[in-house]
């Protein structure tokens, strides 16, 4: 199909290419010949008057044009993607449909892990695929590639809307034989204690418990085991006197099959608020919406007691 004398298809060709900048990797990416992919270079072009590509030694970089086309390329596919994903309605027993979501580790432990049963018995059909936080997330949500980010709102985009989801609180964590938990924790103890942290990398700020900690200029602890995932930190506690400050949701998951204590920090901690993001163009996506309800929904009945 064209519009004004550009062949639709090419469209999603070229946002490959500006985003792979190669030929061969962009054919692979469309499962196309290199061949046809080169054609279809050859196609764009022509209709823009300019390369598009150029060689820089063994690499190719875009042009200054095509990087002006990009916002709009990945505006336009984003839309036309909320346009096919939508509709009136939704009947989750028949529907056919993937859900991409972004969410950390620690979600996957206390939401996913609740709510993957229960899709398989009233959506048997619908499939989800968890993708780790990166630094990517907020793009890929822009470009449509991702249905749905769940994270705490401070992360969230300013560019597209969000829903709340729940309140977490924060409790340091221990090994459920360390005699600290035996008494009333004071905030002599915390820092005096070897902690076990986990980080994210580089690939997006710090977590919200770590961010937190600097913040209220809480620095000084020793830090002696640092881990890659929040589901390892639980793990590294039993058998030593280390503390670490997580999730309630998920140290309770943990207190079920490990030997671990939990406690409410001794000082003042912030909540944390985990939010719901979509794209600002799926709204009306009956699909969407009822997946976000589903979450909320695992949310209600799995809330902690208040008083404790």
């Amino acid at each position: 199909m064209r519009f004004k004398g550009l062949d639709l298809n090419l469209i999603v060709a070229l946002d490959v290419l500006l985003e792979l900048r190669s030929v061969s990797r962009a054919a692979d990416r469309l499962h196309m010949s290199q061949p046809a992919m080169s054609a279809a270079l050859g196609r764009l072009r022509d209709y823009f008057h300019d390369p598009i590509l150029t060689a820089h030694g063994k690499r190719m970089a875009p042009t200054a044009h095509a990087l002006s086309l990009r916002p709009m390329i990945t505006a336009l596919l984003a839309d036309v993607d909320a346009m096919v994903s939508a509709s009136t309605l939704f009947d989750p027993a028949i529907a056919n449909r993937r859900f991409r979501i972004g969410t950390s580790d620690y979600l996957a432990a206390v939401l996913f892990a609740r709510l993957i049963p229960l899709l398989q018995h009233i959506a048997p059909q619908v499939t989800v695929e968890l993708v780790p936080p990166s630094d990517r997330l907020s793009i890929e949500l822009s470009q449509g590639d991702l249905d749905l980010v769940i994270t705490p709102a401070e992360y969230t985009s300013p560019d597209h809307p969000c829903e709340f989801l729940f309140d977490e609180r924060h409790v340091v964590v221990g090994c459920a034989a360390n005699p600290v938990f035996a008494r009333t924790m004071t905030e002599r103890d915390f820092f005096d204690a070897g902690h076990v942290v986990a980080e994210m990398g580089n690939a997006r700020p710090g977590s919200f418990g770590e961010n937190r900690l600097r913040e209220l200029g809480r620095v000084g602890r020793r830090i002696e085991v640092r881990v890659f995932s929040f589901l390892l930190v639980p793990e590294m506690l039993v058998g030593t006197t280390r503390l670490a400050l997580m999730h309630e949701r998920l140290a309770r998951v943990f207190a079920g099959r490990i030997a671990i204590a939990h406690v409410a920090p001794p000082f003042d901690f912030p909540i944390m608020r985990e939010m719901l993001q979509y794209h600002r163009a799926r709204e009306q996506d009956a699909g969407l919406r009822w997946l976000m309800d589903q979450c909320k929904n695992i949310v209600e009945i799995d809330k902690p007691d208040p008083e404790r």
